[in-house]
C-alpha cells in the first residue's frame, strides 16, 4: 500500500500516485463526475472521480462511484489516486483523480450540530466541533505555545516537576477545594502546585516549572472560569523582589507569542481575523493604588468592598495601557496584604502591601505572581493574622525550618491566555474538554 500522505504535504509533491485518509467534508455527486472534499488533521483536498458512461450513454454503476454516492458527511475513508497540480482548482491548486476509495467507518448522516449552534450544544458534541479547521487550529496554537515555553525554561536552566494533585490538607483554607474519600481519610484536589514548587526551592532545584491540571470548587458560570484548568507555573530562587519574577514572566510570554506568530500567524489572521502581536519588553507596570486612581479618572469607581480590582476595572486599566503605551499587557503591582495569601512577602517599607502582582492581558487577569516569604517566623505570624492554624500548616512550614533561599513565582491559566490571544470571548473554546459546575461530560 502507498504510504499515507498528509494533505498539507501534497502541494510539494510531483504529479503521481498518492494515498490520503481523512473524513468526508462534502460530496458533489454529478452525472458525469463526482467530487469529494476530504479533510484530515492538516488540511483539505478535492478528490475527483469521472463517471463511466456506457456505449448507450447510460452511467455505469461501478466503483468507486457507487461508494461515493453513499458517502455521508463525517465518514472516514482512505483514498488512492493520481495527484494532479492544476491552478484552476480553487482548493489549493491540486486534486486527486481517484483510483480506489475505501470506507473505514460510516458516519450517521444527520449531524447534531451546525455552524450556528450555541456553545453548550457544541460542547455536548465536542469531537465533532473540533473537526472545524478554526477550532482545530486552537490546539495547534496551544501545542506551539507550550513547546516554546518549555524551550525557554530548558534553555534557561529550569527543572520540570510533576506535582501531586491529591493533597492531605488544604494549603490555605478549605474554600473552593474539592474533597474526596481517600481510603480511611479525606483528600483534596490541588488548587495549584504552590507548596510543591516552594518545596523544590528548599530542595535546591533553583528554578522549576510545571504545566498541569489544577482544580477549584468555584460555582462561577462566567466565560473565564472553570473547575478544572491547566496551570502554567514557575518558581525561581535567589530573587531580590517580585520584579525578578515579572522579568522571567514577560520573557516567557515573548518566547511563546513569537513562536505562535512565526508558525501560525497567517492562518490565525485568516481564520480568526487576528494579527498576533509579540509584546515588547518591559511590560508596563502600575501599582494597584495608581491603577485605581487612573480608572477613577476615566469615570469608573471599582465596585468592591475589599482592596482588590474588579473585572471592569481590569478592562479600564487595559484600555488605558493600550491607549498610552500601545501594549496588550500590564502588571498591576503592590497588592494589599489584606487580599493576598499569608505566604506573599510584604514590603519592608509598608507592610500593608505585598511584593506581588497580577498580569492583565487584553482586559482580563491571567496570572498572579509574587515574591514569597521565606522566613519561617514571619510566615507563622502572617498565617495567624489570616486566621490559619500553624499546627495545620506544619507539613508546609517544615521545609522552611531547614532553610530556603529567597524565591518567588507565578501561576498562569493556559486557556485564558489562548482565549485572549485569539480574541475569543469564552475559555470553553480554548479548553479541549471543559469542566464547570454543571459539566462533567463528555
Amino acid at each position: 500500500m502507498t504510504a499515507r500522505v498528509l494533505i498539507k504535504d501534497l502541494a510539494a509533491l510531483p504529479d503521481g500516485p498518492v494515498s490520503v485518509a481523512g473524513w468526508v467534508e462534502t460530496v458533489r455527486d454529478q452525472k458525469k463526475v463526482q467530487f469529494v472534499v476530504l479533510r484530515d488533521e492538516s488540511g483539505a483536498v478535492q478528490l475527483v472521480n469521472p463517471r463511466t458512461v456506457g456505449d448507450d450513454g447510460v452511467v455505469v454503476a461501478d466503483e468507486p462511484a457507487v461508494t461515493i454516492s453513499s458517502l455521508s458527511q463525517g465518514t472516514f475513508v482512505r483514498a488512492t489516486g493520481e495527484l494532479k497540480h492544476d491552478e484552476r482548482v480553487k482548493l489549493g491548486g491540486i486534486e486527486i483523480r481517484l483510483s480506489t476509495l475505501e470506507v473505514e467507518t460510516t458516519a450517521i448522516p444527520e449531524t447534531p450540530i451546525a455552524a450556528d449552534s450555541g456553545i453548550d450544544k457544541r460542547m455536548d458534541w465536542r469531537f465533532l466541533d473540533l473537526r472545524e479547521p478554526r477550532h482545530n487550529l486552537i490546539f495547534r496554537v496551544q501545542t506551539t505555545f507550550e513547546h516554546a515555553l518549555r524551550q525557554y525554561w530548558v534553555d534557561n536552566g529550569f527543572v520540570e516537576i510533576h506535582t501531586p494533585k491529591l493533597m492531605a490538607s488544604a494549603s490555605e483554607s478549605r474554600a473552593e477545594l474539592f474533597e474526596l474519600p481517600y481510603f480511611e481519610t479525606t483528600a483534596y484536589l490541588a488548587q495549584s502546585p504552590q507548596i510543591f514548587k516552594q518545596m523544590a526551592q528548599a530542595a535546591g532545584f533553583g528554578r522549576v516549572f510545571e504545566i498541569g491540571p489544577a482544580f477549584r470548587a468555584d460555582p462561577s458560570f462566567t466565560s473565564r472560569h472553570a473547575t478544572e484548568f491547566t496551570s502554567v507555573d514557575t518558581e525561581i530562587s535567589w530573587i531580590d523582589s517580585h520584579e525578578d519574577v515579572m522579568k522571567v514572566h514577560e520573557e516567557l510570554l515573548v518566547a511563546g507569542f513569537t513562536a505562535v506568530k512565526e508558525k501560525h500567524g497567517e492562518e490565525i489572521e485568516r481564520l480568526f481575523g487576528v494579527e498576533i502581536t509579540v509584546p515588547s519588553t518591559p511590560f508596563p507596570r502600575i501599582p494597584l493604588a495608581e491603577a485605581k486612581r487612573i480608572v477613577a479618572e476615566r469615570g469608573y469607581e471599582v465596585q468592591r468592598e475589599d482592596d482588590d480590582m474588579d473585572p471592569e476595572g481590569e478592562r479600564q486599566i487595559s484600555a488605558y495601557v493600550k491607549e498610552t503605551y500601545g501594549h496588550e499587557f500590564v502588571f498591576l503591582t503592590d497588592y494589599a496584604a489584606s487580599i493576598r495569601p499569608y505566604y506573599h512577602m510584604r514590603h519592608p517599607e509598608d507592610p500593608s502591601i505585598t511584593r506581588s502582582y497580577d498580569l492583565i492581558f487584553n482586559g482580563v487577569e491571567i496570572s498572579t505572581g509574587a515574591q514569597r516569604e521565606h522566613r519561617v517566623d514571619i510566615l507563622e505570624k502572617q498565617a495567624v493574622e489570616k486566621g490559619l492554624s500553624v499546627e495545620e500548616l506544619e507539613d508546609v512550614l517544615a521545609f522552611f525550618r531547614y532553610g530556603i533561599p529567597p524565591h518567588g513565582g507565578f501561576g498562569m491559566g493556559l486557556a485564558r491566555v489562548l482565549m485572549l490571544m485569539l480574541h475569543l470571548s469564552n475559555l470553553r473554546e480554548t479548553t479541549y474538554l471543559f469542566r464547570g459546575p454543571t459539566r462533567l461530560t463528555p
